[in-house]
């Protein structure tokens, strides 16, 4: 069975489904047994839909426009992709795919 540090390391991804199997099979075992990280994972569950309902509230225009203007210029000084997380209707754009590190 995995630690404690190794569950909580990987509670995020497993609350995102962006695990492979084994490591779900792996979380799941050590919540089945252990109250303090299935008591995290509670947590971390609910801070993740408070924060989603939080993305959907809206910005002003102008904070929107100077955020997306400093994650714009971040990204390209690391030389990422550029892009902005709204269209001009207010539609999310997706977000790009993650690098292979962390």
């Amino acid at each position: 069975m995995i630690s404690c540090s190794e569950a909580v390391q990987r509670l995020w991804d497993y609350l995102e489904n962006d695990v492979e199997a084994a490591e779900r099979d792996q979380v799941e075992e050590h919540l089945a047994f252990c109250r303090r990280c299935c008591g995290e994972m509670e947590f971390a569950d609910q801070l993740r839909g408070v924060l989603a309902d939080a993305a959907e509230a809206s910005i002003p225009g102008d904070v929107e426009a100077r955020l997306t203007r400093v994650l714009d210029d971040l990204a390209a000084t690391r030389g990422e992709t550029v892009w902005s997380h709204r269209t001009s209707e207010g539609d999310h754009l997706p977000r790009p795919e993650r690098g292979g590190s962390r």
